[in-house]
C-alpha cells in the first residue's frame, strides 16, 4: 500500500503522540523505586522503534533531487 503525502503526516503525528506518551510513562516509571524495570526496558525499546519509524517516514517526505 502506498500512502499520500497526507496519510504519511497523519501517520507521523500518530506516531509523535505516541512517542510523547512513552517518555511520560518511563519519566514515571523511572522516578519510581518499585519499577519493573523489564517493563521499562521494553517501553524504552518501543520508543526507539518509534523512533525510528518516523524517521523513515520523514525521511520519505523528502524529495528525491536529480544529481
Amino acid at each position: 500500500m502506498v500512502m499520500d503525502e497526507t496519510e504519511i503526516r497523519h501517520c507521523i503525528s500518530q506516531l509523535h503522540e505516541e512517542h510523547r506518551d512513552l517518555d511520560d510513562a518511563i519519566i514515571q516509571m523511572a522516578s519510581n523505586p518499585a519499577t519493573d524495570h523489564l517493563k521499562l526496558r521494553r517501553l524504552k525499546k518501543r520508543k526507539l522503534k518509534l523512533k525510528d519509524q518516523i524517521a523513515r517516514l520523514e525521511s520519505g517526505l523528502i524529495p528525491d533531487l536529480d544529481a
